[in-house]
């Protein structure tokens, strides 16, 4: 009996009822649910686990001895803390660059300039491609953070397709974060698999562009089966938008200052990117000057500043163009960050019931059970990284654990192709399944403002479809293109 409960799946299986139940049978705060279900598989889980997790994540053996010791309450707050670290100033500020955009007339007027390029029949295509390579290097949540806002405000424009927009916006955010380096899972798996870095940066273009057009065909039916309005919120009131829609252009700010929100943060962070992407020796010996400015480079392209210096320009333009006081200018704040803060509450209780599953050694019961499954190398990389997503709610875990689970045999094997098809095959296997576990899923809920089962119905689904797409057309192609 007592090894049925130490078991990771039992204990998996478990806060899955508590969290499913709590948030669709007993109607709980999402907060609360997922406490509460932290809470029961950190009780449920031995001490002798957490040691071994500690261990496998590099700790030292002390460190891992006294992680094991500590009460419940403690390991749940320290993640539930790591989360916060991870999260609380970007949504913080990124809901502030939301509603500025929003009340300065700012995002109005960007959704104009898109609306002439594209015509109003185009523009889900136009969030869908932009947001796939905004998403190669800036994290999935920052995208979702700095364009849903965006997508709120074209909505009340044109008056429908909210959710195609947010799907859209998701679709290509998603898959840019699990395909294309140097997008952290991707950059981790090239390394791990032998994969030269340009190569995969290719291949994962090529699957991107294919995954996000199978995922936009099931947007536009979701879109016209389940439509979504776009509902009132503390931090985006509709009347206010809508007002702001019937100004005139002239009223508005410039495109040019419009974009700086969105520009400077996304420069600051493609810059960085490139920066650490290349060899040291390469950053050496430019003088003081060329030092000076990689040092400013990485000190305003880190996340969370890049985001601040965005919320300060946002700040600006919002006093700019409503020439407000400062009362009015910190109601605008404080209620950007009513909504950001809730927001910051329930993604971080996700990150704590992640955060105990994988304490659990879920993922290793995992491999440990396909360990001697035989399968097709392709297939078995893209379900066993579906399956560690799916119960533990982290994409990368899921790209590590499959990782190494295969790179023996991708790099020991005689395989009939290139690893790279297994690389891509892990990155499409891990968008399945997000759920409540997942830290991203509650962004997309909080700032989109769709109910839990509205996401669960909509965007689960697709990415599902995105990955298995993705897995059929890797299939393929290594088929009829082994070598590359």
């Amino acid at each position: 009996m007592q090894n049925i409960i130490t078991d990771p799946v039992f204990i998996l299986a478990a806060g899955i009822l508590v969290v499913v139940a709590g948030i669709i049978g007993f109607k709980l705060h999402p907060f609360l649910a997922m406490l509460f279900g932290a809470l029961v598989v950190a009780m449920l889980t031995p001490a002798f686990s957490v040691e071994q997790y500690a261990l496998n994540k590099g700790m030292s053996a002390k460190a891992a001895l006294e992680l094991s010791h500590k009460n419940i309450g403690e390991r749940v707050a320290i993640e539930f803390g790591n989360t916060c670290a991870k999260i609380g100033v970007l949504i913080a500020m990124a809901s502030i660059i939301g509603k500025c955009l929003l009340e300065s007339g700012a995002a109005e007027r960007i959704i104009r300039s898109i609306l002439k390029l594209t015509g109003i029949n185009k523009a889900p295509v136009a969030f869908l491609v932009s947001s796939f390579f905004i998403g190669i290097p800036v994290f999935f949540d920052t995208v979702l953070l700095l364009m849903i806002p965006l997508a709120k405000a074209i909505t009340v424009r044109i008056g429908k397709n909210y959710l195609l927009f947010i799907m859209c916006i998701m679709a290509g955010a998603a898959m840019a974060n699990s395909l294309v380096p140097p997008a952290p899972g991707p950059l981790f798996l090239v390394g791990e698999m032998h994969v030269p870095i340009g190569m995969m940066m290719i291949g994962g273009t090529f699957l991107g562009l294919i995954t996000i057009t199978s995922g936009y065909a099931y947007a536009a039916w979701a879109n016209k089966k389940w439509p979504v309005p776009l509902r009132d919120s503390v931090d985006a009131h509709l009347e206010d938008i809508e007002e702001i829609s019937r100004k005139d252009t002239s009223q508005l700010p410039g495109l040019g200052i419009s974009l700086m929100p969105v520009l400077i943060p996304l420069l600051f962070i493609c810059f960085n990117t490139i920066l650490t992407s290349l060899p040291a020796t390469n950053l050496k010996g430019g003088g003081a000057a060329f030092t000076a400015l990689i040092s400013t480079v990485e000190f305003m392209g880190d996340k969370n500043m890049a985001l601040v210096i965005g919320g300060i320009a946002a700040l600006i333009i919002l006093a700019m163009q409503k020439r407000a006081g400062k009362e009015a200018i910190g109601t605008s704040v404080q209620a950007a960050l009513m909504g950001g803060g809730g927001i910051i509450l329930i993604i971080a209780a996700g990150g704590a019931f992640g955060g105990m599953l994988q304490q659990s050694g879920i993922s290793m019961r995992i491999a440990d059970l396909t360990k001697n499954y035989q399968m097709a190398l392709i297939p078995l990389a893209f379900f066993i990284t579906a399956i560690v997503r799916t119960a533990q709610g982290s994409a990368t875990v899921a790209l590590i654990t499959a990782s190494g689970i295969l790179s023996g045999m991708a790099t020991g094997a005689h395989l009939s192709y290139h690893p790279l098809y297994l690389c891509l095959a892990i990155g499409c296997g891990s968008k399945l399944v997000p759920w409540m576990n997942d830290a991203g899923f509650w962004v997309v809920c909080r700032v989109s403002n769709l109910t839990e089962r509205e996401a669960l119905k909509t965007i689960s689904p697709l990415l599902a479809i995105m990955g298995i797409s993705g897995l059929i057309a890797i299939m393929i192609a290594a088929k009829l293109l082994p070598s590359i």
